[in-house]
């Protein structure tokens, strides 16, 4: 029998309840993102509550699937990083239960979000997006005098392509106006030219009413042609200002949705697949169209056998027979007439090639449309489970909580993520790369991400630890932290002044010593130091003699001592000798000639930073001798 256990649903409360406050934070995001893009269709239009509403409902439901990845990417970083903010985590581990105990509830309920999200993106996502395409289609046919652009012909209103050659958005006004009005046919058109108007809605919304002035109306009038000899009726008219009411329904009507039946956002995976099968085999069926049209147009008579072929390819390699001396007898206006038969075939050619490109382009992209929909469906419900463990550990290894770091690292991951969804998606829909390749580039490259963190969580690595990284580039370029001893408030034992001093005394000796023997100012031997390595011990043994007196002063209440103390430097007993600790990365070192000469010249620096380090060294010394010396007349 299955049993949860307390510390499940304490971690899955946490995790809960922050899901819920940031799916909507996430939710609500990503709508005012998508808004912002569709802000033109929503303003100025007139619409009611209940479009509006229609319109932000349907744009929820579809962004539903996009907001649960990154819902619960910042939950599970806050939930566990509030857990080891609070040492709740440390007292889990503590009790032998190890990070991926912890983490089973919350697997088995990322889990159900992803069939949740599937689930979602299949049935409900797909009607959601089909409602909101043909929303958005009817919002761009209402109230068209905000939708005439500048520069172009504008066919929104029926019977008429209007073009305006400049627009002002505050007063409404149209300047340079040319329409084009059609009334039974072609052939009774109307043209009309001038030099400003407005476009106006009329109060009970089913009429335009275009006012223009200072200009000219020209239309013919074939239909009331008198005889059959006469002359086409014409008819120009010059005004100051006219009035011209246009039939048009302005009035909120959903539109028909037969315009997006190739939307593979809004179909569920078993529609995608029949779709797939139906698109491929009609374009498949064009193309063999196409081919046995190449074969009709390229192998004229079929009663051409294998013979005449042959005969036709050996008189045309003979020396004899040649093209160009056919041509050349050929009369100036045969020749010009064999060249324009040429160039007319060409051109013919090229541009039958190019229409039957285009649509075998466009059934590509259809069908490449609908397969990259039907793997985004499972890529999208992947997420979840990827973001999750990225999420968790890292929120264990930061241990921070709040929004601060935790919404900060979730937009660092996700900026990473939809670049390289971005990317592939685009490059898969372009058809440069395949669909599956260009749909899993962006999980390929973050799962072995989610597993290193998960690994580095689990034994408890110091992967995000700032003292460590600190402390690394600081040994790498060679910087010290400056020492800092401070008074203590308790003091268990005091120090050994008599002994301390007397071990300063010999340290100075031995460093006197040392200098006479190994004139630090002068180069090392290349030689010594690549191919004949040997530890220095002397320094190490100075170095821990000192940390030793260190030590024991700064148990001191001398405010002097105390002052001496923090003198010292921290001496690096290695670096002056050798590049590296193994023998055989020198020897590579040395071979790479500019990297040895790096590395040469940084060692003689750290020999030169040693001689100043043993000079601060017995100056140090000295001073707590000498102080140690008047404590001792004080009698303190």
């Amino acid at each position: 029998m299955l049993r949860i256990k307390k510390l499940d649903k304490f971690i899955a409360k946490q995790f809960g309840l922050l899901f819920i406050g940031t799916f909507f934070i996430c939710q609500f995001v990503l709508m005012m993102q998508f808004l912002w893009k569709y802000v033109d269709e929503l303003i100025g239009k007139g619409l009611t509550m209940d479009v509006l509403a229609q319109f932000f409902w349907y744009m929820s439901l579809m962004l539903v699937p996009q907001a649960l990845p990154l819902a619960i990417l910042l939950s599970s970083l806050i939930a566990f990083g509030n857990l080891g903010e609070s040492s709740e985590l440390t007292a889990i581990k503590a009790a032998g239960i190890s990070l991926m105990q912890a983490f089973r509830s919350l697997i088995v309920i990322v889990a159900l979000i992803c069939l949740g999200s599937f689930y979602f993106q299949n049935v409900i996502g797909p009607n959601a997006n089909m409602s909101f395409s043909r929303l958005l289609l009817s919002m761009k046919q209402k109230s068209p005098e905000l939708e005439i652009p500048e520069g172009v012909f504008y066919d929104g209103i029926p019977g008429c392509n209007l073009y305006v050659q400049k627009k002002d958005l505050t007063t409404g006004m149209l300047y340079g106006v040319m329409i084009y009005k059609m009334t039974n046919s072609y052939e009774d058109a109307a043209i009309i030219l001038a030099d400003s108007g407005m476009l106006q809605s009329t109060a009970e919304k089913k009429h335009l009413l275009l006012t223009l002035y200072s200009g000219e109306w020209f239309e013919n009038m074939k239909s009331q042609q008198m005889a059959r000899g006469a002359g086409v009726p014409y008819r120009r008219e010059t005004f100051a200002k006219k009035k011209i009411v246009l039939d048009f329904d302005s009035d909120f009507n959903v539109a028909d949705a037969s315009a997006l039946s190739n939307n593979a956002r809004g179909k569920s995976l078993r529609q995608i697949n029949l779709d797939v099968d139906s698109l491929s085999h009609v374009y498949d069926s064009v193309g063999h169209v196409f081919y046995n049209d190449a074969k009709r147009l390229y192998y004229v008579s079929e009663s051409i056998n294998k013979a005449d072929s042959m005969r036709a390819l050996k008189m045309a390699s003979t020396r004899t027979y040649s093209f160009d001396s056919i041509y050349n007898r050929l009369a100036a206006d045969k020749k010009l007439d064999a060249i324009n038969r040429a160039l007319g075939r060409v051109r013919s050619e090229m541009n039958d090639l190019d229409f039957k490109g285009m649509l075998t382009a466009d059934g590509d992209r259809l069908i490449r449309q609908h397969k990259i929909e039907a793997i985004n469906k499972f890529s999208v419900a992947l997420q979840c489970l990827l973001f999750f463990f990225i999420g968790a550990p890292l929120g264990a290894i930061i241990r921070k909580g709040g929004l601060g770091v935790p919404v900060i690292i979730s937009v660092l991951v996700f900026i990473v993520f939809f670049i390289f969804d971005n990317s592939g998606y685009r490059m898969a829909r372009g058809g440069m790369w395949t669909i599956w390749f260009g749909k899993g580039i962006a999980l390929a490259v973050l799962t072995p991400l989610a597993v290193f963190f998960t690994y580095k969580a689990n034994n408890d690595s110091v992967v995000f630890n700032m003292d460590f990284y600190r402390n690394f580039f600081m040994k790498l370029l060679g910087l010290r932290m400056k020492r800092s001893i401070y008074r203590k408030d308790v003091i268990i034992n005091d120090p050994q002044y008599a002994a301390d001093a007397e071990e300063l005394v010999r340290i100075n000796a031995d460093i006197t010593a040392y200098a006479h023997e190994n004139n630090l100012l002068i180069a090392p031997n290349p030689i010594k130091v690549f191919f004949k390595y040997s530890p220095d011990h002397t320094i190490e043994g100075i170095s821990e003699r000192m940390e030793a007196v260190i030590e024991d002063l700064s148990n001191t209440k001398d405010k002097l001592i105390l002052s001496r103390l923090n003198d010292y430097p921290f001496m690096t007993v290695r670096a002056h000798t050798r590049p590296f600790e193994h023998k055989w990365l020198n020897v590579v070192a040395a071979i790479i000639v500019p990297v040895g000469a790096f590395l040469y010249l940084r060692m003689w620096r750290f020999r030169l930073r040693l001689l100043r380090d043993l000079r601060a060294i017995k100056q140090a010394n000295d001073a707590i001798i000498e102080r140690i010396g008047e404590m001792r007349q004080l009698g303190k």
